[in-house]
């Protein structure tokens, strides 16, 4: 069977989630990170990796959706949690920014690169990879990731332009193929363009995906995001997933293919 792991999931947020891990299960998910994006999912993530040990890893993160429903004290008791917690954590994630204007609304550019810089130094204090969040926020994003010193990071679902990319790559970081890979061109075409030991593959469950027929997402749509990365890339999705799975692991540092 094939080995398929989901690298960037909200699974603290799924319906029926035995089920939903059951059946991602039966089609080869070996792993998914369960991402946070405050406190109150960081706990759970942090829950739900020790109900699930050996498939699901946790991950921490402070989402710059998130700040503006934050004071200032609750904003340092977060990343407080994620300085405390982050040795039992395999990332610091989902964190970055996004100038998207519901968001900047809420949390001005100024904030979110505040906070973006704060926790980004967590990651590089306590050695983990960083989840980052850059919608529209691409070139900023990059440059505070690359300053922080953070030496592993993963550009989730990007559609930046194709200067970022190459930042990107030059930086010997990652990005992650989601099920938009099957018809998002900007998507696709960095997908298609990354070195493959530089792809992993997620699903960002449980957003919604599609154009013509939309579908709320869930771990066992990872299957869809290998099989779009095969497609793009010109590849047997057996040889995408067996590289993809074995960079995880690697970058996240599980099971024997993780040692150094």
């Amino acid at each position: 069977m094939t080995c398929l792991f989901d690298t960037h999931a909200h699974i603290d947020q799924l319906d029926e989630l035995d089920a939903a891990l059951d059946s991602a299960a039966g089609l080869g998910l070996v792993g998914v990170v369960a991402v946070g994006i405050d406190t109150r999912s960081n706990e759970r993530v942090l829950e739900l990796a020790m109900r699930w040990p050996g498939l699901v890893y946790p991950a921490l993160g402070l989402h710059p959706g998130e700040l503006g429903s934050h004071t200032e004290a609750e904003l340092a008791a977060a990343l407080s949690f994620i300085d405390s917690n982050a040795g039992s954590a395999v990332a610091v994630g989902e964190i970055g920014l996004d100038y998207h204007k519901r968001i900047r609304a809420i949390a001005s550019r100024e904030l979110q690169r505040e906070v973006f810089s704060e926790v980004l130094s967590l990651a590089v204090k306590h050695g983990r990879p960083a989840l980052i969040h850059s919608r529209y926020a691409w070139t900023d994003a990059l440059q505070d990731t690359q300053s922080s010193g953070v030496r592993d990071a993963v550009f989730h679902w990007l559609t930046g332009f194709a200067g970022v990319l190459k930042g990107i790559m030059d930086a010997g970081y990652f990005i992650s193929a989601t099920p938009a890979t099957e018809y998002h061109e900007e998507h696709r075409r960095a997908v298609k363009a990354v070195p493959i030991e530089r792809l992993l593959v997620e699903t960002d469950a449980p957003v919604w995906y599609g154009r013509e027929e939309r579908y709320q997402s869930a771990p066992a749509d990872i299957l869809r995001s290998v099989r779009a990365a095969a497609e793009v890339r010109g590849m047997e999705v057996d040889e995408v997933a067996e590289r993809t799975t074995l960079a995880a692991k690697q970058l996240f540092r599980i099971g024997a293919s993780s040692e150094e």
